[in-house]
């Protein structure tokens, strides 16, 4: 009789071995960790894109200021300030003028986010201006002065300090070489050290208390002698100095001993433009390559990069609001940024007129800065390469569950 039991399977199969049956519950083991790990990445990434379809902030623009001089050609916004008390912003750049304007001017509807915008002109807006020896690339208040006096940096090396309530100048230092200074800043200790960054590939710190400033510290943190394009003290505690190079690195150093950088941030692929201190532990660099980078101080960890704006060959601004954990930046298209720290894509993007003028097809938004008020609500200024300034207001959305930034 035909046995037909057999005529699917072969005659001479054999049970596996033992080693067999390893391999097989191994394999059978392997497929399944890697199924639950596709499963769990794809979880997360919806659990991401859920998570970053919730931008807590809705941002209006609230005022423009713009100038009603037919071709003001020359009026780059390269610098905005706020004062200590966050009264009163300060504008400088390439039309050699220091232009100082009160909140109240720029906001007259108060912070209301839901109202139309206002249209302002320079002329009358601004409260009043100081004519500076040359094109401005830095602003500082000084620290103790009561919003009194303003420090600058310029094209023609010079740093110079502004008495406002004077409108003159009441101190110059010129010791870099006639190269221009970059970056201007002041220490929060007592007493206030200033420093500045410049194309001499120097950053000094001098002492303003004294006629001319008196050099405290210089290093050279490049061999190459690379721009120092950004310096910044940390705000928050202790005695660091960030530093930006043209060399791509960003570089800390302690102004108790300054023969070397404690830490070095390497991660750029092109000029570091600005750094800015976001607490004690953290700080962001931007840089020409069109990338922010925010850093872990203690160890130069790069934790997260963000990307969307466009950044290739100008300084385009960067700000930080420490109390919403809120990035801000310009763009070479034309529009301003606002990122959150916790995710690398921007949650808000506003784009400015359209530029055309005789040689410059487009324009850029050239500088911005936050008002470092409050934690539900926010004001960010931002200034264009054509001369004007925007004002926006941000709330926080209603019914939304806050997230940590920490």
């Amino acid at each position: 009789m035909r046995n037909f039991s057999t005529k699917f399977h072969p005659q001479d199969r054999e049970e596996p071995t033992s080693q067999e049956r390893k391999l097989e519950e191994k394999e059978s083991i392997k497929d399944d960790r890697e199924e639950e790990k596709e499963e769990e990445k794809e979880e997360e990434e919806e659990e991401e894109e859920e998570t970053r379809a919730i931008c807590e902030w809705e941002f209006n623009l609230s005022t423009t200021v713009s100038s009603s001089t037919a071709g003001a050609v020359s009026d780059t916004l390269g610098v905005i300030e706020f004062d200590p008390s966050d009264s009163f912003v300060a504008t400088g750049g390439i039309a050699r003028k220091i232009r100082i304007y009160s909140l109240r001017s720029l906001l007259p509807q108060g912070e209301r986010s839901n109202t139309a915008s206002t249209l302002l002109d320079h002329a009358s807006a601004c409260e009043f201006y100081i004519c500076t020896p040359a094109k401005l690339s830095s602003m500082r208040w000084k620290p103790g002065s009561g919003g009194r006096v303003l420090g600058s940096g310029d094209y023609d090396g010079v740093v110079m300090e502004y008495d406002l309530e004077r409108r003159m100048p009441i101190f110059e230092r010129d010791e870099h070489g006639g190269r221009r200074v970059w970056s201007v800043d002041y220490s929060h200790c007592d007493p206030v050290i200033g420093a500045s960054g410049s194309d001499d590939g120097t950053m000094q710190m001098w002492d303003p208390r004294c006629e001319g400033g008196r050099c405290v510290g210089t290093v050279q943190p490049s061999v190459g002698r690379s721009p120092v394009c950004c310096v910044e003290f940390n705000p928050v505690a202790g005695a660091l100095i960030a530093v930006g190079c043209a060399d791509r690195k960003a570089y800390g150093y302690d102004i108790r001993r300054m023969a070397d950088p404690v830490v070095v941030f390497d991660g750029h692929s092109k000029t570091v433009t600005y750094v800015r201190f976001l607490d004690a532990q953290m700080i962001v660099s931007a840089a020409t390559d069109g990338c922010l980078k925010l850093w872990n101080i203690n160890d130069s960890r790069v934790i997260r990069t963000y990307k969307g704006h466009v950044n290739n060959r100008n300084f385009v601004g960067l700000s930080v609001w420490r109390n919403g954990g809120l990035f801000g930046c310009g763009s070479e298209n034309n529009q301003v940024y606002v990122y959150d720290l916790r995710w690398g894509e921007p949650i808000w993007v506003h784009g400015f007129e359209p530029v055309s003028r005789a040689g410059r097809e487009y324009g850029f938004v050239s500088s911005v800065c936050w008002r470092q008020v409050g934690d539900e609500s926010c004001t960010l200024v931002a200034g264009g390469s054509d001369g004007v300034l925007q004002v926006f207001v941000g709330k926080r959305k209603p019914g939304l569950i806050r997230l940590s930034h920490k």
